[in-house]
């Protein structure tokens, strides 16, 4: 596996292999790499002749209350992996390579709509960050391809609507959520969960799926169906931010006649903020 630092570096990569006609898939991540990161690097290569993985803890992303700095990195570990499951190239920026002039000085990218509420409200300027670093990217990398996992899925939607937006030519995979056998969407976050915790935590997508199952049953009032299952997570031990149903696509809240439905929940266990997902067909 290639490693490359420098945007000239890496554009040499992807120059010869665009020279000799082959497509690229390109998964970016923050590292502290797992099997649901594993999942993505297979998918891109399922797409492509060559796939790349940036690793880079992205500090716009990153709140005032949140911190940059002890961010789990694990960089030879993730190396391995990669390494391991034929990944081809990794992209190593610095914070200095992407952001020269530093952070209150570059050009900043608002996707509209999508980023008001859930993560977005809970916080601010969060997707700010990840839509400008990720356009930053695609700009260096020019993937054909490039695959997001949907346990982020509003995240998955931001960066959808900013390709669609600014025309990129780049294709957008989704890809399902890796989860333990329990259930428990795979994270980095899980590991500041201990035993105990982790087994409580998997309650999460059961209420997903008690949701879901009562929307196949035909209930339609979907605010108690979203009051009952905060209502739930919160007397079990949770701190629930939200548990919303929402149209997939706009992801503003969902009415009867929508028929490609999500619901996003996030709630915390202890310190630990879990999000989840489960998507919805109703044709």
């Amino acid at each position: 596996m290639y490693q490359a630092t420098s945007v000239i570096e890496l554009r040499q990569y992807v120059q010869h292999w665009k020279d000799h006609g082959q497509t690229i898939a390109f998964i970016p991540t923050m590292g502290n790499l797992h099997a649901g990161h594993m999942s993505l690097i297979e998918k891109g290569r399922s797409l492509s002749d060559r796939t790349i993985c940036s690793i880079f803890v992205n500090p716009m992303q990153f709140g005032p209350n949140e911190d940059w700095d002890h961010y789990p990195r694990s960089l030879e570990a993730d190396i391995e992996q990669l390494e391991a499951i034929g990944c081809d190239l990794v992209y190593l920026p610095t914070a200095s390579e992407l952001y020269p002039d530093g952070l209150d000085k570059i050009s900043k990218v608002q996707v509209t709509d999508l980023t008001d509420n859930y993560e977005g409200a809970h916080r601010p300027g969060h997707f700010t960050g990840v839509a400008t670093v990720v356009l930053k990217l695609f700009n260096i990398v020019r993937p054909d391809v490039s695959v997001f996992g949907k346990k982020d899925f509003q995240q998955y939607r931001v960066i959808s609507k900013m390709v669609e937006d600014f025309n990129l030519d780049v294709q957008i995979i989704g890809q399902e959520t890796t989860r333990e056998p329990s259930g428990l969407a795979t994270s980095s976050r899980n590991q500041y969960l201990d035993a105990q915790q982790k087994e409580k935590a998997a309650m999460i997508y059961r209420t997903l799926q008690q949701a879901a199952a009562g929307i196949d049953r035909g209930e339609r009032d979907f605010r108690a169906l979203e009051q009952d299952a905060i209502a739930s997570l919160d007397d079990a031990g949770f701190k629930t931010d939200y548990f919303s149903i929402c149209n997939a696509e706009t992801l503003l809240p969902a009415t009867p006649e929508d028929r490609d439905l999500v619901i996003l929940v996030t709630a915390a266990l202890g310190a630990t903020r879990l999000l989840d997902n489960i998507e919805i067909s109703l044709w």
